[in-house]
């Protein structure tokens, strides 16, 4: 009698032992959901940033990268985390080259929102997974299935149709822009800014001992030191509130929103992080509307729509390749 009743006693405790960790796990997973969305809506504010600092794009870019740099740098010796940021032989020659495509990704995406708009160019730079999967087919010989090529041609169609440049919505765009300059030029500076940000992607790929946050203050760091002369050269901010703004991009987008979509990203996986990063440019979509007044029009919202769909299918996890999130994916 007294074994029944042990065995009795023992088996409800056997059979509740796996639900903390179930229970841990969703928690996780939840709170790693809610980070993403928080990086995403967090980083869906940046244009207004760049509008109202009103800086050259290039100050603008030194700004941010000297800012967040500080930003990350403390973060780093608050957690713990030096041993990250020292790096030898080619992963510091990575680090570097993904530092200057990462400065000339921001200058291009900065010097293209007074020319096109903040919905328009940041739907755009989101077409950076295409020329992930073409150069990664092209140079890496990287497998692409056929659906994932019908995905590419799709997304290239939904780009066409978010530029306005067949619904006339581009001409009006550029009439009211605030930037002067072509609108043309501006969406050209928005495929060259994907196109280096590409880059980024494929770079951090073939060097994994590299950590996500070590990438990203390396970047910061190099593109202080590149554009030290900028401020010098093209001007520093005279009002105080373009201080505030550029102060708000570096230690806010960059610092605070790296290290969110970070802790977010370590909770989940791949296919869930490809979905919530179009937290981001819908949030642009949607702050462009509230802040300015500035609406797509339906066949851009159209394209958006095409863009997310196709780009979610290419982003989904692959058991090879390159065309998958990785490090970089919060470098925006």
């Amino acid at each position: 009698m007294n074994h029944s009743k042990a065995s009795t006693v023992a088996s409800p405790s056997l059979a509740t032992t796996p639900l903390p960790v179930n229970a841990n796990a969703l928690t996780r997973e939840r709170d790693g959901q809610w980070l993403l969305i928080a990086g995403g809506v967090l980083l869906g504010t940046i244009g207004v940033f760049v509008e109202e600092a009103g800086q050259h794009p290039l100050v603008t870019v030194w700004f941010r990268c000297a800012f967040g740099a500080l930003a990350l740098l403390a973060w780093c010796l608050a957690t713990g985390r030096g041993q990250q940021l020292f790096l030898h032989g080619r992963a510091r020659w990575v680090a570097c080259a993904t530092g200057v495509l990462m400065v000339m990704n921001w200058a291009l995406f900065f010097a293209a929102i007074p020319r096109t708009s903040i919905a328009v160019a940041t739907v755009i730079f989101h077409i950076q997974p295409i020329w992930v999967i073409v150069f990664g087919a092209l140079f890496l010989r990287e497998a692409v299935s056929p659906t994932q090529w019908l995905a590419t041609l799709a997304a290239l169609g939904g780009l066409v149709l978010t530029t306005g440049l067949l619904d006339g919505t581009a001409g009006v765009a550029a009439a009211s822009s605030t930037g002067g300059g072509s609108y043309v030029v501006g969406v050209l500076m928005c495929l060259g800014g994907s196109l280096c940000y590409a880059g980024v992607t494929l770079l951090a790929n073939t060097q994994k001992t590299i950590s996500p946050f070590a990438m990203a203050l390396w970047q910061c760091l190099v593109g202080a030191v590149v554009l030290v002369w900028a401020p010098f050269v093209l001007g520093w901010p005279q009002q105080g509130a373009a201080w505030g703004w550029l102060l708000g991009l570096g230690v806010l987008h960059t610092g605070l929103a790296y290290v969110v979509l970070f802790a977010g990203m370590s909770r989940l996986g791949l296919g869930r992080i490809a979905v919530l990063q179009f937290v981001y440019p819908l949030t642009a979509v949607l702050v462009d509307w509230v802040v300015y007044g500035r609406t797509l029009s339906p066949i851009q919202l159209g394209g958006v729509g095409l863009m997310a769909v196709a780009l979610w299918t290419i982003r989904r996890p692959r058991s090879k390749g390159v065309g998958t999130p990785g490090s970089t994916t919060a470098s925006r």
